[in-house]
């Protein structure tokens, strides 16, 4: 399940995309650790990579609609999904300029502005990089307290003004999606700005890194009908729309960048004897990196069904709107999870400059806070709880989803609203497919989980309490990560034991969230009571925990290190 760039053997459905990974594998491997690590101590910007992705029109051909490029371009989550993970695996800042670039084109392809969109695919063409101007110093992501206005002038056209932060490739992008409104009204606003023009005041970089992550004020900005990309509504659906595609990206820079690390981590403790042991015989480091893999093979099995359903996407099927905050919320967090237990195994080792794990550490605590904060994403999660449970509905199957197609629907996904209305199949089939003793277990605590929502639910002051609403969506989120891991274990052929190993700590988890929920001030006697029975502990079996330490960790010690 883990990439491997010196194995890199995966199956693709066309020459050019396999011919667009191979080829970023060698740029870094060639680049190599030092240089990598060089760069990223004296925060040189990234033109060397930026000259490759113009070079072999990489940005062109992954992220232009196939109705504005040549043959072979189009926009593939799955073909992007591989991409997102490559770039991470070597740096967090090389995944973010792309990361920002889908977050900029958003607007501009779900516009109806063909002219922005024949300019945006020129631009790619040559290989230049987007920004998506939503943030604001003094509002953060509150877009509805968006202050950058659009003033109409009597010759038809307007006067852009306002400052936007955290607008990462603000310094080199020709098309800025920004967001603001019409003055004078309530009406929202996209429009593109260059950041060429001698209005568009590039202020500093505001974070202390590789990435230029943007505060620019615009004055005065001139703007016609021609950098308009869309208004009222269709703004406003625009902004949401385009975080839902660009928010499930956060997951795969968290795989990519736990996927070198463990290969590190491994690598340095297998191969260290202390004590006249090698640092991998001791059991609690058998335990920490046992948890570390299977945390990380789940997230990534988790993501990969997620893109499943976003390719599916339809007006009749927005499952995926749960699906993408699971994905920026529960991966981008397991993330943080998985650093602090290899962390713990090769201890001031993490720290060395010349060691990946060192960037690693640093870079893997951003995810979880970009494109809306975990508490954001839970809030919205919250909303999906009723008909999750309560009022599931047919569909049709859903295999894997890697045909090389262009994805249109989400660049047409409509109004950003009715998220209460959205139906969901049936999660218990992918429970009870694995009779397993963890996730039996788990299914256990997801039925007292129920159980709990029918008998103790948060009453509607108790609703308001949003810390006490958090510590709720953590347990629901669990269980909706836990169903899709199952669908694509089964799929991809993952084995029982990783299954199995995967619940062992799923089951502890839900037990964790139970007690913190349990811990909130105002529950009743009852709530507490429910609480009390999803405190369980998951089923042991030394011989398959020694059969997986042996045959799926301990196995690919060596197996990775990048070239120096």
């Amino acid at each position: 399940m883990l990439l491997n760039p010196k194995r890199h053997h995966r199956g693709y459905p066309d020459a050019a995309s396999r011919e667009i990974m191979l080829k970023t594998i060698d740029f870094f491997e060639s680049k190599g650790k030092v240089k990598l690590k060089e760069d990223d101590r004296g925060r040189v910007w990234y033109d060397d990579f930026l000259q490759f992705v113009r070079d072999n029109e990489i940005f062109y051909r992954l992220l232009t609609p196939d109705q504005y490029g040549e043959e072979g371009c189009r926009w593939d989550s799955w073909r992007n999904c591989e991409f997102n993970e490559i770039l991470a695996f070597y740096g967090l800042h090389y995944w973010y300029t792309w990361q920002v670039s889908i977050l900029g084109l958003g607007p501009i392809w779900m516009s109806a502005n063909e002219q922005a969109k024949r300019r945006a695919a020129k631009l790619l063409k040559e290989g230049h990089v987007f920004a998506f101007g939503l943030s604001e110093r003094e509002h953060g992501a509150d877009i509805y307290s968006t202050s950058t206005t659009l003033t109409p002038q009597p010759n038809g056209t307007y006067r852009a003004n306002g400052e936007k932060y955290y607008i990462g490739n603000g310094n080199i992008a020709e098309m800025v999606s920004t967001f603001g409104k019409i003055a004078g009204t309530d009406d929202y606003v996209f429009f593109t700005a260059n950041y060429k023009h001698k209005n568009y005041e590039l202020v500093k970089n505001i974070i202390n890194s590789q990435s230029y992550v943007a505060d620019f004020i615009l004055r005065d900005y001139p703007i016609t009908e021609e950098e308009i990309l869309s208004r009222g509504p269709a703004a406003w659906d625009d902004a949401l729309n385009t975080v839902n595609v660009g928010k499930y990206n956060l997951g795969w820079a968290s795989i990519g960048i736990c996927t070198h690390a463990f290969y590190e981590a491994l690598n340095h403790a297998a191969n260290r004897s202390l004590y006249g042991i090698y640092v991998t015989d001791f059991p609690h480091v058998k335990q920490l990196f046992a948890d570390a893999y299977a945390r990380l093979v789940a997230m990534k099995l988790f993501a990969l069904r997620a893109a499943d359903y976003m390719r599916v996407a339809s007006p009749e099927d927005r499952r995926y709107l749960l699906y993408n905050p699971t994905m920026k919320m529960k991966v981008t967090t397991q993330g943080e999870e998985v650093i602090n237990l290899l962390w713990d195994v090769i201890a001031a080792k993490g720290f060395e400059s010349d060691t990946y794990f060192e960037m690693a550490a640093r870079d893997i605590r951003a995810l979880p806070k970009l494109e809306g904060t975990v508490h954001v994403n839970i809030a919205l999660i919250n909303k999906f709880i009723p008909n999750y449970f309560f009022n599931p509905q047919r569909y049709p199957a859903v295999p894997r989803q890697d045909q090389p197609q262009h994805d249109r629907f989400l660049f047409d996904q409509g109004p950003a609203r009715g998220l209460g209305k959205i139906r969901f199949h049936d999660y218990a089939p992918a429970y009870d497919h694995y009779d397993l003793p963890n996730v039996q277990r788990f299914k256990e605590q997801i039925a007292l989980f129920k159980e709990f929502l029918i008998g103790a639910s948060p009453d509607g002051e108790q609703q308001q309490d949003t810390d006490l609403m958090l510590a709720l969506g953590e347990l629901f989120t669990l269980i909706v990560y836990g169903q899709l891991i199952l669908e694509n274990a089964v799929i991809y052929d993952v084995g029982t034991d990783i299954v199995d190993q995967i619940f062992d700590f799923m089951i502890r988890d839900f037990s964790k969230f139970a007690l913190q929920l349990y811990s909130k001030r105002g529950l009743s006697a009852a709530q507490g009571g429910g609480l009390k029975k999803m405190f369980l502990k998951p089923v042991g079996d030394a011989k398959q925990f020694a059969r997986f330490w042996s045959d799926r960790v301990l196995s690919l010690k060596d197996t990775y290190e990048m070239n120096p």
